[in-house]
């Protein structure tokens, strides 16, 4: 039996043409205001499309003309949609040319977490919403001119009508909702915006070069930019997402404070001293190579595409001046999987630690691919264990990276092994699908996370005892706005850890908070300050 078609009415066609054609251009505004009140408006877009194909008698020009149309209204939801999600997360609007790999960057975190095929699926239902977007509001825009051409007079009128409208309500500067107009033109301020933007950090590319090239330290011989740190092990810690949120005014500061105030009461026992003040981040929620250079380089690195332009160039950096100055230099990056180009170019590293070659035979723990407590364990075992020339490190521990699930528990030291103690530890937590179909659980996690690095980091230093060691341990950024709140800051905690008194008699003068949790009130300084004041700190007196 052969099963009919379903027709469909011509005029239910022609309603649906009307909605899609009103509604789609609406999307760019309804993503930036936040208010679904946003599709209640008079698009712009849509009565230029209808003005140009009820003026052209060409079939082939109007298909041109609303295929054009569709791909700009989906450019422009993509661009409104990427900016929404920028703003969430990273706390900054959506620049292509500076932002674009991060969204790869992006992919690839929602890979580790969710598994290649999901992701896969995923990318292909949105290039395929896309693909059906372009279409559908190409035929909306040909069909609905269409209407008014068939209808010759009475369409025109209309038509007339709706500019006439357009026209009074822009002028009116009418509301329907806060920041969502009724004489809209969302998707052309969306494209127009982004240009902006684009163009606005191009031209900051100029000024960020003129502050590269003005470096006070140039010229200073290395070894008297780190005389007082002569036969000191010196390691920079980032703790992944490890912001201001995590220490105060939150439902799980309270439970990072006792692991805090806890382990700097077990280092005060140790021999160990410690001050804390706060950094502010050139990033949010995410991008924390960032964070990394603008520390180590003294400059405010905030975009990419100032992160490729510093890269490339002879800045002189942390690292660089350790090497320089004779001590052997290490990268520890566990959420690499394979050498780090940057590493060596810029920074300078004589080795270079990643997921691939420090041994770890256990599971990832979504996208942390090596527990933290392994991560100092074996740097420990490489670097520090036997005698050795003075290491400066940077390590990057990443068990507080988002999505904060699963996440590993604490073994004994001497059962560490090859990391396969920690097989059982992943289904023991929650999916990241879980995790976030609720902002209390995601933010109780997050603050667990959090928990379990420094306590990783306290139980090290207790474990392993370092008279000579300097550790200068920090957040890179605050965790998405989910977690640290819509008004949240940029800052990050940052303390110094050491046995020897002068060093932290050095940085006297900061006036830094005792202990490792900042106060309140503690110091705020930019993140690209401290590169100058730690070599004013540590250099030859």
């Amino acid at each position: 039996m052969r099963r009919r078609a379903i027709r469909v009415p011509p005029a239910a066609r022609t309603v649906v043409a009307i909605v899609v054609l009103v509604v789609a251009p609406a999307v760019p505004g309804i993503l930036s205001a936040g208010a679904a009140l946003a599709a209640i408006a008079l698009p712009f877009e849509s009565v230029a499309v209808l003005l140009v194909l009820v003026a052209t008698p060409w079939v082939l020009v109007r298909r041109v003309v609303s295929a054009s149309f569709g791909v700009f209204v989906v450019a422009a939801i993509v661009l409104a949609a990427l900016d929404a999600g920028f703003r969430a997360t990273v706390d900054h609007a959506f620049e292509p040319v500076g932002d674009g790999p991060r969204v790869a960057d992006a992919y690839g975190v929602v890979q580790d977490a969710a598994g290649p095929v999901v992701a896969g699926l995923l990318l292909g239902l949105v290039v395929a919403a896309a693909a059906g977007g372009v279409a559908g509001i190409a035929w909306a825009a040909l069909r609905t001119a269409d209407v008014v051409r068939r209808h010759d007079g009475r369409g025109r009128a209309v038509l007339a009508a709706a500019v006439a409208v357009w026209t009074a309500f822009a002028l009116a500067g009418a509301d329907i909702a806060p920041g969502a107009r009724f004489a809209a033109s969302r998707a052309v301020d969306t494209v127009a915006a982004t240009s902006s933007r684009t163009v606005a950090a191009l031209r900051e590319q100029a000024a960020f070069e003129q502050a590269r090239r003005a470096d006070p330290f140039r010229d200073v011989p290395a070894e008297e930019l780190l005389a007082g740190l002569d036969g000191k092990d010196v390691v920079i810690a980032f703790v992944e997402s490890y912001g201001r949120a995590a220490v105060e005014g939150t439902t799980f500061s309270a439970g990072v404070g006792r692991v805090l105030e806890d382990g700097g009461r077990q280092l005060e026992r140790d021999g160990y001293s410690a001050r804390s003040a706060f950094l502010t981040s050139p990033t949010f929620g995410g991008v924390s190579w960032l964070a990394h250079a603008t520390l180590q380089s003294g400059l405010w690195v905030d975009s990419q595409l100032k992160y490729d332009q510093v890269t490339s160039t002879d800045r002189l950096t942390l690292a660089g001046a350790f090497g320089a100055a004779g001590w052997r230099t290490v990268a520890d990056v566990p959420s690499n999987g394979a050498p780090w180009s940057v590493g060596a170019s810029f920074y300078g590293y004589d080795a270079q630690l990643n997921a691939r070659n420090v041994g770890y035979r256990g599971p990832a723990f979504s996208y942390a691919r090596v527990p933290d407590q392994y991560t100092w364990k074996h740097f420990f075992d490489r670097e520090l264990a036997a005698p050795h020339e003075p290491v400066m490190a940077e390590i990057d521990l990443v068990s507080s990276h988002t999505p904060w699930t699963p996440l590993p528990e604490l073994v004994p030291w001497d059962e560490l092994g090859d990391g396969s103690v920690f097989d059982p530890q992943p289904s023991r937590g929650l999916s990241p699908a879980e995790a976030w179909s609720d902002p209390k659980t995601v933010q109780r996690l997050y603050g667990e996370s959090i928990e379990y690095s420094f306590g990783a980091m306290f139980s090290f230093l207790h474990e392993h005892d370092q008279p000579g060691l300097v550790l200068v341990v920090l957040g890179d950024h605050q965790p998405a706005r989910i977690v640290s709140g819509p008004d949240a800051a940029a800052d990050v905690p940052v303390t110094i850890i050491a046995q020897d008194r002068a060093v932290l008699d050095r940085i006297a003068s900061w006036g830094w908070d005792e202990g490792v949790r900042p106060s309140p009130d503690a110091p705020v300084w930019r993140m690209d300050a401290f590169r100058d004041r730690f070599f004013r700190a540590f250099g030859a007196e």
